[in-house]
């Protein structure tokens, strides 16, 4: 059972230390403080965190029945505010507050994060994001520690280059930082097996798209009063619309998911891991140009933020464990474990409303954690 902790004074005091270190970095730097609501709408979570945050979420009705849940995240929210708010592009803003997720242990945690938005120039924007995720982890009191890299960019550049159905590039790229969920479905692609689910849904993919959504209607009423995992029904019918359409599309080429399963197991320090992609990637050599260079810049950035290269890891299925990463992403650890971590995700600012194209990039510290890694 998850436990919510009572911290003292001490505690407090040193929490609190931590903290109004990390946000002087953060207001130095341009970014203004925002502190959202501990109570959310809890469908503001459930399509943009993905199913990891989902299970792990409170959620509870309050006397109107209007379904909230305590804020697991604060990135969401903040961007809310951005777009509602209706100011200016680019928004720097900055937080400090808890946090709310079933883990083993602990219920809530405390999480300090800064948040870039609508900055058009990316590549200045991931270079900012690390160089104060760095300077914040430092100025909290952590001076040796290594960090972690990714790029959800570089392979969805891939899966879009290479021959792999149209049906299916959606649901890979989706799922790609599932470790385990994802070689199996990998496999299925190549084997064409299916699940009693996929079964269910294999009946559905004959159907012309004006027969479909009543077909799925019906079965979910057969169904009665099954619960709905959090969704609304029209959320469980446009998914399964989706799945049936997917399910529709040839097998995958087994050389194609070769290569794919090699690409994601590319591991080890940054600059020989883009080397290797670049080799395994030759058929598709002009396709992966740009996501390269793109990747291979962050890495010389860090050399001017004092990050010896040798403390920097590239992991090619490395994605977090947040559906609304599109790019980039990167991790702070010590010896204590992750102290911090962010990256891009540039499509949630248009599912509140913002422009097509609006940038967004992140990080989110630990701050409890950083007090623990000082003394580790």
């Amino acid at each position: 059972m998850a436990s919510f902790p009572t911290y003292g004074p001490e505690e407090i005091d040193a929490l609190n230390g931590v903290a109004d270190a990390v946000l002087g970095v953060f207001k130095h730097h341009g970014y203004t403080r925002h502190e959202p609501a501990v109570l959310q709408p809890a469908h503001l979570f459930v399509d943009r965190s993905g199913e990891e945050i989902r299970r792990r979420t409170y959620e509870l009705t309050d006397p109107t029945g209007h379904e909230l849940c305590l804020r697991p995240d604060l990135t969401i929210p903040t961007c809310k505010f951005q777009v509602d708010s209706g100011a200016a592009f680019p928004a720097r803003l900055c937080y400090h507050g808890l946090a709310f997720r079933h883990q083993p242990g602990a219920g809530q945690f405390w999480q300090a994060g800064a948040e870039l938005l609508g900055l058009a120039d990316r590549a200045a924007g991931d270079a900012e994001m690390m160089g104060l995720a760095a300077e914040a982890v430092r100025a909290g009191g952590v001076k040796d520690f290594s960090m972690l890299v990714g790029d959800l960019g570089l392979f969805n550049t891939l899966v879009d280059a290479l021959e792999v159905p149209a049906q299916w590039r959606g649901r890979l790229k989706r799922h790609v930082w599932r470790t385990g969920y994802f070689e199996k479905l990998l496999a299925r692609m190549v084997s064409g097996e299916v699940n009693e689910t996929e079964r269910t849904v294999d009946a559905l993919a004959g159907l012309k798209l004006m027969e479909l959504k009543p077909a799925i209607e019906e079965l979910i009423d057969k169904e009665g009063d099954a619960p709905l995992g959090g969704r609304t029904r029209d959320e469980i019918v446009e998914r399964l619309m989706v799945q049936a359409c997917d399910d529709s599309a040839p097998r995958l080429d087994p050389e194609v998911a070769d290569l794919i399963t090699k690409f994601l197991k590319v591991s080890g320090n940054g600059e020989a891991a883009l080397e290797e992609i670049r080799v395994l990637t030759k058929p598709v050599a002009a396709k992966m140009v740009k996501p390269l260079a793109a990747m291979a810049e962050r890495l010389h950035a860090l050399k001017g933020m004092d990050i010896p290269l040798d403390k920097v890891r590239f992991v090619a299925h490395f994605g977090r464990n947040l559906e609304y990463y599109t790019g980039f992403v990167f991790e702070f650890w010590t010896r204590a474990g992750e102290v911090a971590g962010g990256g891009r995700y540039d499509t949630l600012l248009e599912s509140f409303g913002a422009p097509r194209g609006t940038t967004a990039i992140g990080c989110a510290i630990r701050t409890e954690r950083l007090l623990a890694a000082r003394t580790a």
